[in-house]
């Protein structure tokens, strides 16, 4: 508290001496002002953290005082102190960026929660802008963000792999971000100036693959009213991305096959051959090694594409990554939506390290987006997640989620001998999260 330092500014000499009394107690770095005037002479010298102003003053009055010190530090706080008959000025102080007001007569524990509620708030933000500043180092790629061992790890092989030509084969479940890794190695990559051209292979009917891919002629069939290029002509002298090559038709891996081989193929309905040169990538949420026992996938197109393959890990193997890619979608969301949503509570972000994310990091972004629309606030809260579940929520069994998760952390807990790093790497959470849950819970320790 000592590093926190308040500037209390107001002409009756008696609610000097009454603040600064309460705060010294308190253990802060308290000055005092008796006007507007001296108070900009001493913040010439000076940078305050919180800054607490009477209203009424002569000279500069409290509210003038505010507009020039936010224009000067738009990050110091300003508490405004009013009489009853001045809360309308008050609340136009609010407006202008006033952080809160004190009604007199207040007692010290009322100033006590303003305080506390203001070092709160700039420990927050102050951590937000580290993590923004963070974002250089820990995203190598656009979009692609992490701190753990595991994309540290898939950071190095895009870049190594980047270079080259060779075809990649990316694994992962759905929505780890397997297009962002092709995307980053087409970016990466000498072919970063030609096209980028992206093929969800599960979402083409497979009477239609054949057109998409390979392109038509005009009047090769009922609807050809025109030549159409395909995929694959689209893509040349840049880099195909196949999607969920794992979703295509066994007919259609021949031939695709047989295009990666030639680098030939022929439109719909054509005649002519039609060379292209591309760098192809492909990913697939499925086991292309099981596919290929059961007999749906083609064993040389399998090798044909896995020359360098690496997979994506799920959010869950990376939970240490949640706060960073949360504070990314939040800062985007917030943008896009002008909500001024800048910060999530750590029961929020507790709420997140618990969960076990299986739509990954698509899943998170789309409720983060969810959150910042149904905020009230300039924090998010744990009910404004989607994967927020009230504690009395009934399971199956009839059991509350809140003993459930209770009875599953004590006996982690127990394991480990309360060993709160060792039973929180076992949870998979951080310390921290794990104390809010033994304090939320009233989980008690054996004596």
């Amino acid at each position: 508290m000592g590093s926190t330092k308040i500037l209390v500014v107001d002409d009756e000499l008696i609610m000097r001496e009454s603040l600064a009394g309460w705060l010294y107690r308190d253990g802060y770095d308290v000055k005092t002002v008796g006007s507007g005037e001296e108070a900009l002479e001493r913040l010439k010298g000076t940078r305050f953290d919180i800054l607490l102003v009477d209203i009424k003053m002569e000279g500069i009055s409290g509210l003038d005082l505010l507009r020039q010190v936010k224009e000067d530090d738009p990050d110091v706080a300003v508490v405004m102190i009013t009489a009853y008959g001045s809360i309308s000025t008050a609340i136009e102080a609010m407006k202008n960026g006033a952080f809160d007001y004190l009604l007199k007569p207040f007692d010290p524990e009322a100033l006590g929660v303003v305080i506390d509620k203001i070092i709160e708030h700039q420990d927050q933000a102050r951590e937000n802008i580290f993590l923004r500043e963070q974002f250089k180092d820990r995203t190598r790629f656009e979009s692609m963000i992490g701190q753990s061992k595991a994309m540290q790890e898939v950071f190095d092989l895009i870049q190594d792999v980047a270079p080259t030509g060779s075809t990649v084969l990316i694994t992962g479940e759905t929505g780890t971000g397997k297009g962002l890794a092709a995307k980053a190695i087409h970016t990466n990559s000498p072919r970063c100036e030609g096209p980028f051209v992206q093929v969800n292979c599960g979402a083409i009917p497979e009477h239609l693959m054949e057109s998409e891919l390979f392109g038509h002629q005009k009047g090769a069939f009922t609807d050809a009213k025109e030549t159409k290029k395909g995929r694959l002509e689209l893509a040349h002298d840049g880099t195909l991305l196949l999607d969920e090559i794992g979703e295509i038709g066994m007919r259609m891996q021949i031939d695709l096959l047989r295009v990666l081989e030639d680098g030939v193929f022929y439109r719909v309905g054509g005649t002519q051959p039609i060379e292209v040169d591309f760098r192809v990538i492909a990913s697939t949420n499925r086991n292309l090694e099981e596919a290929i026992k059961e007999g749906i996938f083609r064993e040389d197109l399998y090798y044909r594409l896995n020359v360098i393959s690496f997979q994506m890990p799920s959010l869950r193997e990376r939970k240490e990554d949640i706060p960073l890619v949360a504070e990314h979608f939040l800062l985007r969301f917030s943008q896009e939506t002008n909500k001024p949503v800048d910060q999530i509570s750590r029961e929020a972000i507790d709420e997140m390290m618990l969960y076990e994310w299986p739509g990954n990091v698509r899943e998170l972004e789309n409720a983060l987006e969810r959150a910042v629309v149904v905020c009230k606030g300039r924090k998010i809260l744990p009910e404004d997640l989607p994967i927020f579940r009230p504690e009395y929520l009934a399971l199956p069994n009839g059991n509350s989620l809140k003993r459930v998760e209770t009875e599953h952390i004590t006996k982690i807990l127990n394991i480990n001998q309360w060993n709160i790093a060792k039973s929180a790497k076992v949870l998979g959470v951080d310390r921290s999260t794990l104390y809010n849950k033994i304090k939320r819970y009233q989980i008690p320790k054996p004596t």
